[in-house]
């Protein structure tokens, strides 16, 4: 509930928080809970804490073989970096500039070294701790 009403984490996400804030992150912070997804935070979102919490949510899921792994002939990266290029940067460069903001320096080197995007994966399997050892 929300407001008053029911909705969904997708139109909170979709209808609520991105046009309202504008924030490529927040693609970070909520979503459908899929594998393909980012990690959903196990507490609360703060104000204390949201930009920080938000610029981690985005480094844990680039630096994931699920937002990002790059090959000999570039990059293959989630879905939702091409679902929503606009909130990216608008393009695949602004994509791959946006992964780079949040690259530890070996995912960043790499990427520099092959900066096309050859390729999207999405899995949409459920999201289950359980079940991925990186966790």
């Amino acid at each position: 509930m929300a407001g008053g009403r029911e909705v969904s984490l997708d139109a909170i996400e979709h209808d609520i928080l991105r046009p309202r804030f504008g924030d490529s992150r927040v693609h970070y912070a909520i979503n459908c809970a899929s594998y393909g997804c980012p990690n959903l935070l196990t507490r609360a979102w703060t104000a204390n804490t949201l930009d920080a919490d938000l610029d981690a949510a985005a480094r844990a899921y680039i630096n994931h073989p699920r937002g990002v792994t790059v090959g000999n002939r570039g990059l293959t990266v989630s879905s939702i970096y091409k679902w929503f290029e606009v909130d990216f940067g608008g393009s695949k460069d602004g994509v791959i500039k946006h992964l780079l903001q949040y690259a530890e320096p070996a995912l960043a080197e790499n990427i520099r070294a092959t900066p096309k995007i050859r390729g999207y994966t999405y899995d949409w399997s459920l999201n289950d701790t359980r079940t991925d050892p990186a966790k």
